[in-house]
């Protein structure tokens, strides 16, 4: 039986093989891996301390830094599994995903721990929280907490087939859904990614996604797993010319980062990139959008020779194409083929019968090996659910060489910067407004983010209220990239339904998108 060595394990191996290779650095300090074997080993046994067992749950309330990526590594030492929080969402949000995963502590740091003393006395099953930044009442301080564990780790057996990560995201309700995925299935993407990318040892990976996105877990920690540097950078803090210094000091190798990042630096002046030494760069990957063809000249010129990549996955399947380099300009707007090795791809109808090639079906993927994950559900639900197929949603079809080409979000999704939306959550929130009577959100065309969320709202009869009040009637009740950056008054009449009275997204897109 094969048994499949884990990241915390991993890190074990690359610290006894390169103690002194550096690890992990961000703007402030660097770590060996010799220094961040023994800081996991400690951070994993002084979690394990507080009374956690194999299988509890952890949260990670951070934005990027040196710290969340140790909690990844000490939550596989621990046999303990993380939550991953994104931090641009407000308390109740929070709320219901450390409720909904059973946390039992949560890893914060000095900006957020205010949200967590805001709901902690609604969840009795959380029992600590340990605080990156100066000491603070009801929070251990993250270094004094780490220095408390022993640099021998914890002891713990952990097998491949053990949960690891806690990913959550949002389904077709939009309410978000808790995917856990286990070691084996993240060491058997580590292995396909490093073969289908060439990863080696030698690798300086900048990681500026945020690190509570299945994309870095993915290929930030792959660069870990094979032996290489990762650089942090902070998520919210995206100037491209500071990142342009950071290539150019750090030599950085390989990045991975959205559409929007691309058109911001295509944006600064060919004079100002010439400022700075970016020949380092190797590769880099581009997810979540296609990207144009005319974007893709742009990183070409600007990174010359590089090998340039995308990714089309998901948080519940993971890497299902990868578009290689050399099919960047000769298949433009798809997503790849099949991936390496795996039996993802199939096109489905609704009775699950193949669909012709060319012809436009569900896309379906499908990893009995790698997809090893569950959803929180009643027991009977996750048996049948397990082995079985999961469809993402998106309408796709396939040309007659194999290739993938996305047609459209059958729920309506939004990408904004790289950050899902779903509609129905947002709405919800509006049509709370008492001056409200019907809303539906969607997704226009936006030259820098992609999608703008945008509002069409129905006011009831006698009742008023503007565009300005309704956008700050969501400020505090949902993240700021999931609140409405426009809103549109229509009258009913104008708000395009089935004949069941459902609005039609669709038609209201096609309306809006061309004024």
């Amino acid at each position: 039986m094969a048994n499949w060595i884990d990241l915390g394990r991993m890190m074990s191996v690359n610290a006894a093989k390169w103690p002194d290779a550096t690890s992990l650095a961000d703007a402030r300090r660097s770590f060996t891996y010799g220094q961040t074997e023994e800081r996991t080993s400690r951070l994993a046994s002084a979690l394990v301390g507080l009374g956690l067992g194999k299988g509890d749950k952890v949260a990670a309330l951070l934005e990027n830094n040196t710290q969340i990526v140790e909690a990844y590594i000490a939550a596989a030492k621990a046999g303990l599994v993380l939550v991953p929080v994104n931090f641009r969402l407000v308390a109740p949000e929070v709320r219901h995903i450390l409720e909904f995963g059973d946390v039992k502590a949560v890893i914060t740091e000095t900006e957020f721990a205010p949200v967590i003393e805001e709901i902690r006395r609604s969840l009795p099953d959380l029992a600590a929280s340990v605080c990156v930044g100066p000491p603070r009442e009801g929070h251990h301080e993250y270094e004094a907490f780490l220095a408390s564990g022993s640099p021998a780790g914890p002891g713990v057996q952990v097998r491949p087939s053990d949960p690891w990560i806690m990913l959550f995201t949002s389904g077709t309700t939009g309410q978000p859904k808790g995917v856990v995925r286990s070691h084996e299935s993240y060491t058997a993407f580590y292995l396909i990614n490093g073969i289908d990318f060439r990863f080696h040892r030698h690798e300086v990976c900048m990681n500026v996604m945020p690190l509570c996105h299945v994309n870095s877990t993915f290929f930030t920690l792959n660069v870990l797993y094979l032996g290489g540097k990762v650089y942090v950078h902070p998520a919210r803090s995206f100037r491209p010319e500071e990142v342009f210094g950071i290539i150019a000091r750090e030599r950085i190798t390989f990045i991975s980062l959205v559409p929007t990042h691309y058109q911001v630096m295509l944006g600064v002046s060919a004079e100002e990139r010439a400022r700075h030494d970016l020949t380092s760069i190797d590769k880099l990957l581009c997810s979540s959008a296609p990207v144009r063809r005319e974007v893709k000249l742009g990183i070409y010129e600007m990174f010359p020779g590089v090998k340039l990549y995308e990714g089309y996955g998901s948080t519940e399947a993971g890497i299902v194409t990868t578009l290689l380099p050399d099919e960047q300009l000769d298949h433009l707007g798809a997503i790849g083929r099949e991936s390496s090795g795996t039996d993802f791809i199939r096109i489905l109808d609704e009775n699950q019968e193949p669909v012709p090639v060319g012809q436009v079906g569900e896309l379906y993927s499908r990893s009995p090996m790698m997809f090893s994950e569950y959803y929180k559900m009643p027991e009977k639900t996750a048996q049948s659910f397990a082995g079985e197929w999961f469809t993402a949603r998106d309408m796709a079809r396939q040309d007659e060489q194999g290739y993938f080409y996305i047609v459209d979000r059958k729920d309506n999704m939004i990408i904004t910067g790289g950050e899902k939306v779903y509609p129905t959550e947002v709405e919800s929130v509006l049509g709370a407004h008492p001056a409200v009577y019907d809303c539906a959100v969607i997704g226009l065309p936006h030259p820098k983010w992609g999608d703008q969320v945008t509002a069409v709202v129905v006011l009831k009869q006698g009742r008023t209220a503007t565009p300005a009040e309704l956008m700050e009637h969501c400020k505090d009740r949902v993240a700021g990239y999931k609140r409405p950056r426009e809103v549109i008054l229509i009258p009913d009449a104008d708000m395009p339904r089935t004949a069941t009275g459902k609005i039609l997204h669709r038609i209201l897109r096609e309306r809006l998108a061309g004024r």
